[in-house]
């Protein structure tokens, strides 16, 4: 083998006839990234490699300064190709990091550009891709088509006018692009530098005054009915760990109180009131047939001067070890008492807690529906090689990677497209070596295929019924 070949990490003739025949070609749902709406609805023509390809990128950040690369050529007043060039100068230190896999195949896909990329050829590279994005073949949504995407949720906030989605939409376009309710912002009670704002501006989007916890209710149940008349049909929620604290309707409705008229809220009564929330916003996904995801584990902001000079979502996050079993079964059982659990993908952010996640979603598997509790794809940290099997070894162990929704991007990036071929060639791999270890029965050859495929594609478009 040689690196980036067609079998690559397809290390036994199994594996490599499971991935060319079964999983290659198969249409991609993106059930969960951060792409832009706008830029698919103006499909918009970047100027350039690095305005495609570091933009918003803290992965590449991340290894940047790592390598020793001032904060200018990251996210500062840099010329676009220095900062390439910088990226160019780290990318041979990003070898056995993902990132060095990622970058080549992004390079590869769908540019067709084969060369590594260093320091030798970083400007052969940055012209010869950034000449092709001048053309109309390399716009936004013709990279979507390239890269054979069928379905994008993005992350939006309740107070998102969606006018980008609307326009889409009308278009035609032939890709599925819906939004999905990130609700995070009305957790933040006990900050009401950010809660106090951010409460205007719902009440400015729902056209509801929200003078009492009713009406606050009342105006996320408006913006909840928005988006799912624009075709959302998940919720999703990144928190450090799932809420699930004891508390009555009246101390809700006391501490709401207490947030408008700016009195001091003990932690024990924010971490009531996100707890409330987090139930009435699943309620509101049962009633919807909505399915909720939850982005857990990620201890956030921890560089204090580094959030000061350049805010959130720059590259200062890390895996976090928090009490998770708990709260996660109490928040769970609350809901399904009543049979209100609505569908719900887990996902994980510290490898340790894989074997929890991967128990904890049968506890709650009821057999309404094939899945209905997933354990979700290896992410952020994870969403490398190791991770990726060691989340499907968890899930394989412990309940049943057939019935698996597969994977994402989380992306910001146009270019992350091929994660999905990353994953399919790991997931390959590891069904491969099964059966050539005599472990999987090389005569059930053709149900193995049907499980890749429906791992790839056909669980996740049943699964969220988009």
């Amino acid at each position: 083998m040689s690196f980036l070949d067609d079998n690559f990490l397809l290390q036994t003739k199994t594996a490599q006839r499971l991935y060319h025949e079964h999983a290659k070609d198969m249409p991609i749902i993106d059930y969960h990234c951060h792409l832009s709406p706008e830029a698919i609805a103006t499909d918009r023509k970047f100027e350039n490699l690095t305005q495609i390809w570091l933009e918003g990128d803290h992965y590449k950040w991340r290894a940047m300064r790592t390598n020793g690369v001032p904060e200018r050529y990251c996210t500062g007043d840099a010329a676009d190709y220095d900062k390439f060039e910088m990226w160019a100068r780290t990318v041979p230190y990003t070898m056995r990091n993902p990132l060095y896999h990622w970058t080549h195949m992004e390079l590869k896909r769908p540019f067709g550009i084969g060369k590594i990329l260093k320091p030798e050829t970083a400007r052969e590279i940055y012209n010869e891709a950034s000449d092709l994005l001048q053309s109309d073949a390399y716009s936004v949504r013709n990279i979507l088509r390239k890269m054979n995407v069928e379905v994008i949720c993005t992350t939006d906030d309740p107070i998102d006018s969606l006018e980008h989605h609307r326009k889409i939409k009308a278009d035609n376009f032939g890709i599925m692009v819906l939004p999905a309710f990130r609700s995070d912002k009305i957790l933040a009670v006990g900050s009401p530098e950010v809660f106090l704002p951010y409460l205007r501006k719902l009440e400015e989007a729902s056209g509801i005054a929200i003078g009492n916890f009713q009406q606050l209710l009342d105006a996320l149940t408006q913006r909840h009915d928005f988006f799912h008349e624009q075709g959302c049909r998940l919720s999703d929620h990144g928190l450090e760990t799932i809420y699930a604290a004891d508390y009555s309707n009246e101390e809700i409705k006391n501490i709401f109180a207490k947030a408008l008229q700016q009195q001091a809220i003990t932690q024990q009564e924010v971490l009531k009131f996100r707890s409330a929330m987090l139930v009435h916003m699943a309620l509101l996904d049962h009633s919807r047939g909505w399915t909720q995801q939850f982005h857990l584990g990620a201890l956030r902001n921890n560089n204090t001067r580094m959030m000061r000079e350049l805010g959130p979502d720059t590259g200062f996050d890390s895996i976090g070890d928090f009490d998770v079993a708990r709260p996660l079964s109490k928040f769970m059982d609350r809901l399904d008492n009543t049979n209100q659990l609505t569908k719900t993908i887990l996902y994980n952010l510290n490898p340790s807690q894989n074997e929890l996640y991967a128990t904890m979603i049968g506890n709650f598997n009821d057999g309404s529906t094939p899945g209905k509790v997933q354990f979700g794809s290896a992410w952020w940290f994870l969403d490398q090689k190791d991770g990726m099997e060691k989340q499907l070894n968890a899930l394989s162990n412990m309940g049943l990677l057939s019935r698996f929704v597969g994977m994402l991007t989380d992306s910001r990036s146009f270019l992350s497209y091929p994660r999905h071929e990353y994953f399919r060639r790991i997931l390959c791999n590891l069904i491969g070596h099964d059966v050539e270890n005599g472990e999987l029965p090389a005569s059930e050859m053709e149900w193995l295929g049907q499980m890749v495929e429906n791992i790839c594609y056909n669980n996740a478009k049943s699964y969220l019924n988009l």
